[in-house]
């Protein structure tokens, strides 16, 4: 069985969120009020999540990254992956986390099975760290990488690009992924989960930056660099500075579609299926986890609505008339 949608793009790639809690807020994930978190029994459980991973091995599904909110707050996470690591059809199980909880974990993580960590940094300063994720300290943000490299996990540093806030340190970034063995990856900062839709697009506008001022930092600096081909399920364009330890990649939804390319369903913590990340459209799949048929029709209808884009750029921003962006924040995506 192949999940394929209505323009004949293949399906092999799920990413599921486990929490909607976080122990971070950051700026791009979160409202600066916070959220009212879910209640935990209106979070899918450890079983449901295993099960539903058993579901989608049978449709051909073979990569799996768990996300959040911080997938590490939940206390039965090792369980989760060494379930998920048990069915034969996985090829490839990946996490996405903010890093606090790694220095206790990723020995654990990487026995049970877990092979790829993205770790969201977005800044070596510490101040703006803490005025990013409201609170956070870049010290336990570190001592978790450095626990992470102490284990063959492949990692990724995921930065988000925010105008005026840390876009000066994209060539730190760069630099740094000459240094270590990592793939830095610049995330354009996009218009997800607003409340105020007029507020909220100004902020945005005013804070967007194209990613691929990469390339002219690079060169600025006469670092030649070159495409590569790299592991993974994200929809990010690697290259390596020659002589590099590391790579970087650029992942830039709003000035350059990726959508012609997209493999993957999103899974939120309390059990929809979202077939376009931006978009509001989603259909509720936890009553159907124990049913496979009835699972399989709820997923293929779902792609079967899934645009064939999801009109993110700037110029398209506010044109769309015929559908309603997305009420979720990232924090209760997943990303």
């Amino acid at each position: 069985m192949v999940l394929t949608d209505k323009f004949g793009r293949v399906h092999d790639y799920v990413r599921i969120s486990v929490t909607d809690k976080c122990s971070l807020r950051c700026v791009y994930c979160m409202p600066e009020e916070g959220l009212e978190f879910f209640p935990d029994e209106q979070v899918l459980s450890g079983n449901e999540i295993v099960q539903m991973v058993k579901n989608f091995a049978q449709m051909g599904v073979r990569k799996i990254r768990l996300t959040g909110g911080e997938p590490l707050m939940r206390h039965d996470i090792l369980d989760i992956i060494k379930g998920i690591s048990a069915i034969p059809e996985i090829e490839d199980i990946a996490l996405t986390t903010n890093g606090l909880a790694l220095p206790r974990l990723a020995e654990k993580l990487w026995n049970v099975g877990l092979k790829r960590i993205n770790i969201s940094l977005d800044t070596f300063d510490a101040d703006k760290y803490r005025d990013i994720t409201r609170g956070g300290n870049i010290r336990q943000v570190l001592k978790g990488i450095e626990a992470a490299s102490q284990f063959p996990f492949k990692i990724k540093l995921n930065v988000v690009v925010i105008g005026g806030q840390n876009d000066n340190e994209m060539l730190d970034f760069l630099k740094y992924s000459i240094e270590n063995p990592v793939n830095v990856r610049f995330i354009e900062f996009m218009p997800i989960g607003h409340t105020n839709i007029a507020r909220d697009n100004e902020m945005w506008k005013h804070k967007y930056m194209g990613v691929e001022t990469a390339f002219k930092l690079c060169d600025e600096q006469g670092w030649h660099y070159k495409p590569i081909d790299f592991a993974g399920n994200g929809p990010s364009e690697n290259y390596q500075i020659e002589g590099a330890k590391g790579s970087f990649g650029l992942i830039h939804p709003v000035s350059c579609k990726f959508c012609e390319s997209c493999n993957r369903l999103r899974i939120t913590a309390d059990g929809a299926v979202k077939s376009c990340l931006y978009w509001d459209d989603e259909e509720n799949i936890r009553d159907s986890i124990y049913d496979f048929t009835a699972f399989s029709a709820k997923i293929q209808r779902s792609l079967d609505g899934k645009p064939e884009n999801h009109e993110m750029a700037l110029a398209d921003n506010e044109k769309n008339q015929y559908k309603k962006p997305t009420w979720r924040h990232m924090s209760q995506i997943g990303g």
